[in-house]
């Protein structure tokens, strides 16, 4: 069998599969307004957390609170085993291309980008390129990983392969879809061995550009 000399590129999103930005977000929310963060449920649809009581116009403020003033970029907690399978992917030849739409609005990219970055080698996470792009299928990767129904119907239809990391307002999309990090290795392996895709990259590599 003849491999081929280009490893996989796997685009992977940051919220909501990485990172539990709903937790980081409703724990902003809670302190800011005085409620129990119980009381915020989880979102179940993608329209500004209208179940929280928000608007979009009080989504975006409450947004903009958690990333300025507490940093949610910077401290959320990541999902569980999200460190170890993208490290055993990436040692596997995995080309890691994290691709996020953060810099949804103006006046707070600074620290949006930059707690992004330190967010991602605080807790481990290995990666070779870091692209903030609303258009994801604009951005170049083999097989993307997406929670938002949004991202994940644009990036099908431009015919890119995408997998679906499962949350309770993207029940409604067709596979394949992963409930956590384990099952995610899974699917991009077996991807990886489907396109004869193992390619050595190690990441303390000097040569590599």
């Amino acid at each position: 069998m003849v491999l081929s000399d280009q490893p996989l590129v796997l685009g992977v999103d940051l919220d909501g599969v990485c990172g539990d930005y709903e937790d980081a977000l409703r724990r902003s929310v809670a302190a800011r307004s005085g409620r129990d963060p119980a009381d915020l449920p989880p979102q179940t649809t993608m329209d500004a957390y209208s179940e929280w009581g928000l608007t979009f116009e009080r989504f975006e403020e409450a947004h903009r609170h958690a990333v300025v003033t507490d940093r949610i970029f910077r401290t959320m907690a990541p999902l569980p085993g999200v460190s170890e399978a993208l490290w055993r992917l990436s040692d596997a030849g995995v080309w890691i291309r994290i691709i996020t739409a953060r810099l949804l609005f103006n006046g707070i990219h600074e620290a949006s980008a930059a707690d992004t970055a330190y967010w991602l080698d605080a807790n481990d996470i290995p990666y070779r390129d870091l692209c903030f792009i609303n258009t994801k299928p604009d951005v170049g990767a083999d097989l993307y990983v997406d929670d938002s129904p949004r991202n994940v119907v644009s990036l099908r239809e431009a015919g890119r392969a995408t997998i679906v990391f499962d949350q309770p307002y993207n029940r409604h999309l067709a596979g394949p879809r992963a409930h956590r990090w384990d099952e995610m290795v899974a699917l991009v392996e077996a991807e990886l061995a489907a396109r004869d895709r193992h390619v050595p990259l190690p990441l303390d590599d000097p040569e590599l550009p």
